[in-house]
């Protein structure tokens, strides 16, 4: 697993949208293209100032961060700036 150093955070990509199938019996994803940045919090940097923990979902910029994969699973690491908003629970 990714630790990450600074002011950074490790998010996973939340896959939002609705499964789609055509006639033919195609399976596609329907992306709801405002759900499109929401990710959950998989770890913080110990430098982070945003009030966020693991495991929470939170909102980020559309461009912000660095794709980084891991054990075939993509990550998002961005910086605490780049989170926008926090879902409340």
């Amino acid at each position: 697993m990714l630790r990450p150093l600074h002011d950074n955070v490790l998010l996973e990509k939340e896959e939002c949208g609705k499964e789609v199938t055509t006639a033919s019996g195609i399976i596609l994803q329907e992306k709801d293209q405002h759900s499109l940045h929401y990710a959950k919090v998989v770890a913080v940097g110990p430098k982070c100032k945003a009030d966020i923990e693991i495991n929470d979902k939170v909102v980020y910029k559309q461009y912000a961060g660095t794709t980084v994969e891991v054990d075939d699973k993509a990550y998002i690491l961005v910086e605490d700036e780049d989170i926008l908003a926090v879902f409340t629970k």
